[in-house]
């Protein structure tokens, strides 16, 4: 079999509406019904709205609170409402590769250091920030049971704001991280 795959100059936000374009094509090319995106304060998964058909779940992960400054939480209530009320699942809670390693990474006695899941999230950033959200997102919504296990779904991650990488990707819940399937690259930056 022979696939396109997209690659963008550069890494950011200005790639998003192709990415969902293409992604959106791709999805509708395998009949695909599920499609996990990360957005921050939402204008990526209003995008998403826009760009895929109606029949397809769309299912938006956000930031932690707290992931900028501490009990902030970087999508309003309004735009939450607003997605929500648009058929969008909404999933804010802790990122799979965080969790209690980014805790002991970050203390303050020098005990600190790259734990497990640390070091996974570091080896898929080699193919880029937005292919580890991509499957970071995947699992997380996977284990959250708002896309299916083991079946194709698309996953739109970004590096900073915005979308710049897609894959086709079998999810599997976190504690199976490992067969977790990246079947296809839609698209992803060369730099």
């Amino acid at each position: 079999m022979k696939r396109e795959i997209g690659y963008w100059e550069r890494a950011g936000e200005g790639n998003t509406g192709a990415t969902l374009e293409m992604a959106a094509a791709r999805a509708k090319e395998l009949g695909l019904g599920h499609v996990v995106v990360a957005s921050n304060t939402g204008a990526t998964a209003r995008a998403a709205l826009a760009a895929f058909e109606r029949s397809v779940r769309i299912v938006c992960v956000t930031h932690r609170v707290g992931f900028r400054k501490p009990g902030e939480d970087e999508m309003t209530g309004e735009v939450r409402r607003e997605l929500g009320a648009a058929g969008v699942a909404l999933l804010t809670t802790t990122h799979f590769f965080a969790g209690v390693d980014r805790a002991l990474r970050f203390l303050q006695n020098g005990q600190g250091g790259y734990h497990p899941a640390e070091i996974v999230a570091m080896s898929l950033r080699v193919m880029g920030q937005g292919l580890k959200v991509a499957v970071e997102i995947a699992t997380m919504a996977a284990d959250a049971g708002l896309v299916p296990v083991g079946r194709e779904v698309i996953a739109i991650g970004g590096t900073g704001r915005g979308a710049d990488t897609a894959v086709v990707i079998r999810p599997a819940h976190g504690q199976s991280f490992f067969d977790t399937r990246i079947v296809e690259i839609i698209c992803m930056p060369r730099a």
